[in-house]
């Protein structure tokens, strides 16, 4: 099976000829609209604001700027940093942004009804929400909250700046665009990339434990790409003494799919 250093290499590679000798702008099929989810210590208590209403206050880190996660793009995985000052540029402009559960479901305060405020220092994009205690939703988020049923947050934006390190292993967001985002809470373990290749570190995990039938009929559906068939089989690799000996992979992005896949149907 291809580690994971090997597949970054070969990725990087990638990018680079598809490039050639135009920078490329932005990973290729990343969402236009990611919702990226980080690791944050959520807070939430009653306080009285100066309406003279009671209202709970929220707050926590919807980014962490300088600290590299795993993307992928077309062409395989990559490390993505938000960069320190990205946010400056958005929040200067006032934009309108919108608190919510998930990044789905009735919004529980904006930016626009003064209920949702949002800064940016050297950690990270910081925001504090005061919701309506009478909302029923707002009582779960709450409970759940703490609970520590809920400890991650989240936020939608649009890249307005970024650059590939010289190698095409790192990209970094320079700049991103909040208008009409928003920012929240969301289920810990929910998956924020929403495309095929941003979830391919997702299909390769599940390979293994795939159930026989749908294995081999995802081995016979990549069989079908003319792409995957252009480049010269590896050498198959030596099979367990037990087990009849596996055929050479054909293309070079299913030989560890061919290689998994029959031993599966041996063993059934």
């Amino acid at each position: 099976m291809t580690d994971m250093a090997t597949l970054r290499r070969q990725a990087a590679q990638a990018r680079a000829g598809a490039a050639g000798s135009t920078t490329m702008a932005v990973p290729r099929d990343r969402p236009e609209s990611p919702q990226l989810r980080f690791s944050s210590q959520l807070r939430a208590k009653k306080v009285t604001r100066d309406d003279g209403m009671d209202w709970y206050e929220v707050e926590g880190y919807a980014s962490a700027f300088e600290q590299g996660y795993e993307m992928y793009d077309w062409y395989g995985p990559y490390t993505e940093i938000v960069s320190v000052g990205a946010a400056d540029k958005t929040l200067s402009a006032d934009p309108e942004v919108v608190f919510r559960f998930n990044h789905a479901g009735t919004p529980m305060a904006s930016t626009r009804n003064g209920r949702l405020e949002l800064w940016a220092d050297d950690h990270g994009l910081g925001q504090r929400a005061w919701l309506n205690p009478k909302r029923s939703d707002v009582q779960l988020l709450v409970q759940a909250i703490e609970d520590q049923d809920v400890r991650e947050q989240s936020f939608m934006f649009r890249i307005t700046s970024g650059h590939w390190s010289p190698d095409y292993t790192e990209y970094r967001i320079d700049a991103f665009d909040l208008e009409r985002g928003d920012v929240g809470p969301v289920t810990y373990g929910a998956n924020p990339h929403t495309t095929i290749a941003a979830r391919s570190g997702e299909f390769l995990d599940a390979i293994p434990n795939l159930p026989p039938l749908v294995a081999r009929e995802a081995l016979a559906r990549l069989g079908q790409r003319s792409d995957l068939s252009s480049a010269p089989a590896p050498a198959p690799q030596t099979p367990a003494p037990t087990r009849a000996a596996a055929a050479p992979a054909q293309g070079r992005s299913i030989s560890m799919l061919r290689t998994q896949l029959l031993v599966d149907r041996d063993e059934d």
